[in-house]
């Protein structure tokens, strides 16, 4: 027997073979035992009382009987009532329950889900190439240079057959890489955009872009949020390292994630579900051959605001879990 005063409430109501509650079946005894009482006493009392005799005896007859039966309907109306009042907790639970639900939707998907809209809203009006004064060039290393503009006189040169489009779009800066990897803070984060438009350009940054947006939904459904994270700070020697294809120990500094729960959902996840599986594997190596590219390209601070962007962190955390720093 619990101690919980709502757990009398789950039981089912008992009743008595005629359809009565044994509180009712109690009071029709006592006001049998009554009656026959008051008819005992009438038969066996003295017979002139007069008037007012007459009237307390009516009273000593019905007074206790009403007293009986509206004790017996108080009760059945707290019956009522309280089986009224575990419905309506039942349904506020269910309700409050629906609330934190929907409350608890992860924010990085509902970013994702504006991003994706917006995406394609955006996608839907690209011209055949892109502005090319969208993108400045950095003075050193730090970004791809763009192809120098082309003199208004001087001859155009002949393109042979079967050159592929991308040969034909300028590089995406590093600057604007690491912008796309964090993905857009907002629905009116116009820069954010605007680096994602330009790395959707690129073909193999493009890939990156869709294997890490697909890992950050999967994680999100976890309730894993790359924003919670906060990885230690590795050194800009270790991504190089890591670029040049060293594995394992000598580049466990990569691995920053240090939060267990994150962790072991992640593994769970990775153990029972296949596709969630697949998707980190096709992220890690899709990661592995993007970051090689643009890593000779990138200064050691370029390096360090890779590190804190949402792709690098989730890159991080299956890392860890892969194993990929052990």
């Amino acid at each position: 027997m619990t101690d919980d005063p709502t757990s009398e409430l789950d039981l089912p109501e008992q009743k008595s073979a005629f359809g009565l509650h044994p509180t009712e079946v109690v009071a029709a005894g006592l006001a049998v035992v009554w009656v026959i009482a008051v008819a005992t006493y009438a038969l066996t009392g003295p017979k002139d009382a007069g008037s007012l005799g007459f009237v307390l005896a009516l009273l000593v007859v019905f007074l206790p009987l009403a007293l009986i039966w509206a004790s017996v309907t108080t009760l059945r109306s707290v019956r009522v009532l309280r089986g009224e009042a575990q419905r309506l907790q039942a349904t506020v639970e269910a309700m409050r329950a629906a609330y934190m639900q929907a409350q608890q939707r992860p924010s990085v998907e509902r970013k994702l889900d504006a991003l994706a809209k917006q995406t394609e809203t955006a996608l839907a009006s690209f011209s055949s190439r892109r502005d090319a004064g969208l993108t400045v060039a950095s003075a050193n290393r730090k970004a791809v240079q763009l192809p120098p503009a082309p003199q208004v006189d001087a001859e155009q040169p002949g393109l042979a057959l079967g050159t592929p489009a991308d040969a034909l779009q300028p590089r995406l800066s590093v600057a604007d890489f690491n912008r796309a990897l964090q993905f857009p803070e907002s629905p009116d984060d116009k820069e954010g955009f605007r680096a994602l438009r330009l790395a959707l350009e690129d073909r193999n940054v493009a890939k990156l872009i869709r294997a890490s947006q697909d890992v950050l939904t999967l994680l999100s459904q976890e309730g894993i949020f790359m924003d919670d994270l906060k990885p230690d700070r590795s050194r800009p020697e270790l991504w190089r390292k890591f670029a040049s294809g060293e594995r394992g120990r000598a580049i466990a500094g990569l691995g920053g994630v240090r939060d267990r729960s994150s962790l072991a959902l992640t593994a769970g996840r990775m153990r029972e579900d296949p596709v969630f599986r697949d998707a980190a594997h096709h992220f890690l190596r899709t990661f592995d051959r993007c970051f090689a590219e643009f890593e000779p390209l990138s200064s050691d601070a370029d390096l360090a605001d890779l590190a804190d962007t949402r792709t690098a962190r989730a890159f991080m955390l299956f890392g860890r879990v892969t194993g990929t720093f052990d």
